[in-house]
């Protein structure tokens, strides 16, 4: 309704465009009275023209006007104006959308780093610690070992003692030695075995 009501004001003031010059010279002519003047008819004439042609004017002015659709365009430049307010607002709001979920997902990135960091932490030092228990063992094994190569030695040595003793009690005993030997040696010998069997 208010559509209908303004164009036919538009009309209206159309109309009233191109009618105004002509309704300006019938005014004019009307206040001149009666007085004819023999030049008068040529300024009227003269008139008459410039009114025509002020017509015309203003008649391909309007034609123009309607011809390039100023409203028709201003409309469609305002609605692809508001479309791409529109769909910059679309835009910025999917945008701050994608920042806020990457933002999210950084963050997110950012703990599990730092679990991890936390959790590599641990577990290295759980293998420290178990081959510090593994150093620790194989040192009491080598220890053992080392004990058990020192006792066998010992008892390696007392076998050689005992057996260097019999041997001398045997040729004692078979008296191959009994002229020769004499008590002081005698008792030497014996100090010297039992020296030797006291210190195993």
């Amino acid at each position: 309704m208010l559509m209908l009501n303004g164009r036919r004001i538009q009309k209206v003031c159309s109309a009233l465009v191109v009618l105004s010059p002509v309704l300006l010279a019938a005014v004019a002519v009307a206040a001149g009275g009666g007085d004819s003047h023999a030049d008068s008819g040529a300024v009227i004439k003269d008139f008459i023209w410039r009114v025509i042609n002020f017509a015309i004017l203003v008649g391909i002015v309007v034609w123009a006007l309607k011809k390039a659709n100023v409203k028709g365009s201003l409309a469609e430049r305002q609605a692809a104006i508001e479309k791409n307010l529109k769909e910059a607002r679309e835009a910025r709001a999917a945008a701050e959308a994608k920042l806020k979920e990457y933002s999210e997902k950084l963050d997110k990135a950012g703990l599990e780093v730092e679990q991890l960091r936390v959790a590599m932490m641990q577990e290295a030092e759980a293998e420290k610690q178990r081959i510090i228990a593994e150093a620790r063992e194989a040192a009491v094994k080598i220890a053992a070992q080392a004990a058990q190569s020192a006792d066998q030695e010992v008892l390696k040595a007392r076998a050689e003692l005992r057996a260097e003793a019999a041997r001398l009690a045997v040729e004692l005993a078979a008296g191959k030695l009994s002229g020769a030997v004499q008590k002081a040696d005698h008792d030497r010998f014996v100090q010297d075995y039992l020296g030797k069997v006291g210190h195993l």
